[in-house]
């Protein structure tokens, strides 16, 4: 990685993901944004690429070709380039995987991973987004209090991906009144748990594609078991640093997507008996977004190459998210400017991942490397 050129096997990772996002994804990103909702048939296709089952150790009945956070950020920005709704409805399942396999216990790992190493697409899901103008994901208000024999949890989820489709959720909560980061804590919980509720659909301005509800916890008695890693707890500066990982390498795929797409309408597009692309106007802003696009993207391989070497990682992802979302807003909005009119109508994908793009800014644990 230090010589900023990829190995074969991320070439091939590159490669693999492209196609998919040029044949599977692109055609169909525009009616799954209008209908709001993605086939079934699509999500299919995606779990035959394996990304949740080549994760998985052999001995749970998955590939074991290995988990890296860079291979995954590269993987995430190439399906981003596709459309991102549907990049983030094919990385669901991961959301539980990944952190059940990274830091659960050996029962739970027995228990629950061999279910998604099956030929059908399984959701788990993650939820720790919350309904509060400052929600801070270090600083989580549903809380799981002990009881003897359980944990009773009570809170309120937003923006939880896939959450309908689900059968098992990753729930973040407090477990004790400690500021920042100590005390939190991961509970697997199953959809069928008397006090559950999901919510309807929620309505966003972006991300129309991609079912997201609020899950409400009343008084819910989750087993001492489902605390993630057991007695010990997890690394809850890792799991939020592989999510911010991941969202970024995501916008990244979605800023690019927008520079090219602008790029060759500029060229094509004549005013004047020139083509746009030789205003000055134009082309300072398409360089500006080649620049953005490149610097996010080095900042991101850096992020996830260090949390490949189990260094502390929790600045350069917030680093990274940061700049990323930052970025992937300003190329959107470029967007739109560079078309003009043509930039808000649905004539052009512009005018969505400009939606999209807005989103970041608030996205917490929708994505992870």
């Amino acid at each position: 990685m230090s010589t900023f050129s990829l190995d074969e096997d991320q070439r091939q990772i590159r490669d693999s993901m492209q196609r998919f996002a040029a044949e599977e994804m692109r055609p169909i990103a525009r009616d799954c944004d209008e209908d709001a909702g993605i086939p079934d048939e699509f999500l299919e296709k995606s779990w035959e690429l394996g990304l949740t089952a080549n994760i998985i150790p052999e001995k749970y009945g998955g590939y074991e070709f290995g988990r890296s956070v860079l291979n995954n950020a590269i993987m995430a920005e190439e399906l981003a380039y596709g459309d991102l709704s549907l990049s983030l409805a094919v990385m669901v399942p991961n959301l539980f995987v990944l952190p059940v396999m990274e830091m659960g216990t050996d029962l739970q790992k027995e228990k629950y991973l061999p279910g998604f190493c099956g030929d059908k697409y399984k959701v788990g899901t993650l939820a720790i987004i919350e309904h509060f103008i400052l929600f801070d994901a270090l600083d989580i208000k549903t809380t799981a209090e002990r009881n003897q024999d359980h944990y009773v949890l009570n809170g309120e989820k937003c923006l939880v991906p896939m959450a309908d489709k689900a059968d098992h959720f990753l729930v973040v909560a407090s477990t004790s009144k400690s500021s920042n980061n100590e005390g939190i804590d991961a509970f697997i919980v199953e959809k069928s748990i008397e006090g559950l509720t999901i919510g309807e659909k929620e309505k966003n301005m972006g991300l129309n594609a991609l079912p997201t509800n609020t899950i409400i916890f009343k008084d819910c008695k989750i087993p001492l078991e489902n605390r993630l890693g057991g007695e010990q707890g997890i690394d809850y500066i890792n799991l939020i640093s592989w999510c911010r990982i991941g969202l970024a390498a995501t916008a990244i795929g979605l800023a690019g997507a927008t520079k090219d797409y602008c790029i060759d309408y500029a060229k094509e597009r004549i005013a004047f008996g020139h083509p746009i692309a030789t205003r000055q106007a134009i082309a300072f802003m398409l360089a500006e977004m080649a620049i953005e696009i490149d610097s996010a993207r080095l900042l991101n391989w850096k992020a996830a190459w260090t949390a490949d070497k189990r260094d502390n990682l929790l600045r350069l992802a917030y680093l990274s998210k940061t700049y990323a979302s930052e970025q992937a807003f300003k190329v959107a909005d470029y967007g739109v400017s560079i078309l003009g009119g043509h930039g808000v109508i649905r004539e052009h994908p512009v005018e969505m991942w400009f939606r999209n793009a807005r989103a970041f800014s608030m996205l917490e644990g929708m994505a992870i490397a």
